[in-house]
């Protein structure tokens, strides 16, 4: 199997690389830096630089792909920022947790979708569920919130233009990782692991799906 990893060089995008080797898939991963890079390549990834903020970069990817054929796709590059709505967030943060989650995702789709869908594939953009407009607690992290919902809906909407490719976004859970904290209950293989146990059955009634890392749907969101 073809597995492309997009924000690979720590936390839950290495678990995924690290799991889909152990299986002998064969995996192309990326990273911005050199050290992100030579990382994947000592688990037996094929390193490929990208930052997807840049769009330079993601149109490198296009032609660094070209003629690929991906079975499972992973959109995991993604930033946390803080703050509450008692105060405006810094234009600077805002800017910076959009391109990131959002219009980074939206970049790469183009280029990586259709890929995707030439092996009648499935690709998955990690998200979280403090993006789920149904069951919102609290404002905290809200830009954060806000890219994630948004998301959610960039995804929902690109499903319609590649109907060959299963097409979610899928939040891991709170998981133990620099972004989520030494504070989350979930450690990052289980997570890992149980995402990979959804994607294997993700099917075409999921397209465009908000889901959780077990496979349940987020419903009204």
């Amino acid at each position: 199997m073809n597995v492309l990893v997009i924000g690979a060089s720590r936390g839950i995008g290495f678990e995924f690389v690290c799991q889909y080797r152990s299986d002998w898939d064969r995996v192309i991963a990326t990273a911005r830096d050199v050290d992100g890079l030579q990382r994947l390549e000592g688990v037996g990834a094929e390193p490929v630089r990208l930052d997807v903020a840049d769009p330079a970069s993601v149109s490198a990817l296009g032609w660094q792909l070209d003629g690929e054929k991906i079975d499972v796709a992973l959109y995991v590059a993604g930033i946390m920022s803080r703050g509450d709505a008692t105060q405006p967030p810094p234009q600077d943060v805002f800017d910076r947790v959009m391109r990131t989650n959002v219009w980074g995702a939206m970049q790469v789709i183009p280029q990586v979708a259709p890929l995707v869908a030439a092996a009648n594939g499935k690709f998955v953009f990690l998200s979280s569920e403090m993006g789920y407009i149904g069951g919102v607690p609290s404002s905290y992290s809200w830009v954060y919130r806000a890219s994630k919902a948004a998301l959610n809906m960039a995804v929902a909407a690109a499903q319609h233009d590649y109907p060959d490719a299963i097409m979610v976004a899928m939040s891991p859970g709170w998981v133990n990782t620099d972004m989520g904290g030494g504070g989350a209950p979930m450690e990052v293989e289980r997570s890992v692991v149980a995402m990979r146990q959804t994607i294997a059955g993700l099917t075409r009634k999921h397209k465009g799906a908000f889901l959780n890392y077990d496979g349940r749907r987020f419903d009204g969101w």
